[in-house]
């Protein structure tokens, strides 16, 4: 069906409202070739996405947002900085709650522009937040860059950094592997039954699969090397649950994240630049003061968001999709700009749900 007449105008009302900021108003293709996209969004959009195959150009899929369309075209032009709005429907499967739309308009603001961060952190929050003025709903922050840092700066292999950090969106995966890596989980009988073999090929097993004789002697000697490495400290891990379970108001976060950093001082830079952001915000008109942190947003949200996150939900209606989110996402520019990067924020305003926002009213 298509989209009732008040949300089209509402959805027309807020480009206008980001024009008036300077964005310019940008389109992007409803097919999109799949190629590496699906690989930049996270596990729960790939399950979600309508996938097509044409005969002469190959897969393609049905737009399931704008921010990478729209980071493609910007890398580019290399123009910074730059403001972008745009409006159109995405595609999203709905196989196990089919009360959920499978298409909905998103409304973007996307800022490119790397010369003050926190401000363009800030400018993008302040906005999105002003044109939900009025609306019963809460905000919510995080900073996915304060976890990430956490994670390298733990003492333990590089090759353990990188599968956490891998698996930061993935909350449950996350927290298995943070056991086995601390010791706390037992390792499976089959895995330890290959690791003691001298010669796992030995035999006539029969070999099958995907993986190549050469891509499995690399993951049984990853494994080896993973089962010699020391454990992650129980301090250590204590010290990165502290963090995931913090949840504050943002100045009594900061502060927490501070003595937190007395014996995690990897994360000084990234609870540093949150201290600016904080410090722009409020230059932005925004009260701080009783604005929501916590230490997890953003971990089931889209894979490339790498800092700043934030959403905003209705407080009367928990059955509605967030009303907005938003983030940072500086190392997608750089996967997407072949190695150059330009920092960009932005985030997408769903017009449906502030409709259904106004008429409850």
């Amino acid at each position: 069906m298509p989209p009732r007449p008040e949300i089209l105008l509402e959805a027309r009302r807020l480009c206008a409202a980001f024009e008036a900021e300077g964005a310019i108003s940008v389109k992007a293709d409803v097919l999109q070739p799949a190629g590496t996209l699906l690989d930049l969004y996270g596990e729960d959009i790939r399950a979600r996405a309508y996938v097509t195959q044409d005969p002469i150009h190959g897969e393609f899929v049905l737009r399931p947002d704008f921010t990478v369309p729209v980071v493609q075209m910007h890398m580019e032009t290399f123009a910074e900085p730059a403001r972008y709005t745009y409006a159109g429907k995405v595609f999203r499967r709905q196989e196990e709650d089919t009360g959920r739309p499978n298409e909905f308009i998103q409304v973007g603001y996307e800022v490119f522009d790397g010369s003050d961060p926190a401000k363009a952190d800030a400018e993008v929050f302040a906005v999105i937040s002003r044109e939900l003025k009025g609306l019963p709903i809460r905000a919510a922050t995080g900073d996915l860059g304060i976890l990430m840092a956490a994670v390298r700066g733990l003492e333990t292999s590089d090759a353990r950094k990188a599968a956490l950090l891998r698996h930061i969106w993935r909350p449950r995966r996350f927290r298995a592997l943070l056991d086995r890596f601390g010791g706390r989980g037992q390792m499976p009988a089959s895995r330890a039954a290959l690791l003691a073999s001298a010669d796992p090929f030995a035999g006539n097993h029969p070999e099958i699969g995907l993986r190549s004789r050469s891509e499995i002697e690399a993951r049984i000697v990853a494994l080896r090397a993973d089962a010699e490495t020391a454990p992650i400290s129980s301090e250590q891990i204590a010290i990165l649950d502290e963090l995931l379970s913090l949840r504050e108001t943002c100045p009594n976060a900061l502060s927490a994240l501070r003595d937190i950093a007395v014996d995690l001082p990897a994360i000084l830079p990234a609870v540093g630049r949150l201290s600016e952001r904080l410090e722009a915000m409020a230059a932005r008109g925004i009260d701080v003061t009783d604005l929501e942190f916590e230490g997890s947003y953003g971990r089931t949200t889209l894979e490339y968001y790498d800092g700043f996150v934030f959403g905003f939900y209705a407080t009367s209606r928990p059955d509605l999709p967030p009303v907005a989110t938003g983030g940072r996402y500086d190392a997608l520019t750089r996967q997407l700009g072949q190695g150059r990067e330009v920092p960009a924020v932005g985030a997408v305003i769903r017009p449906e749900v502030v409709v259904a926002l106004k008429e409850q009213a």
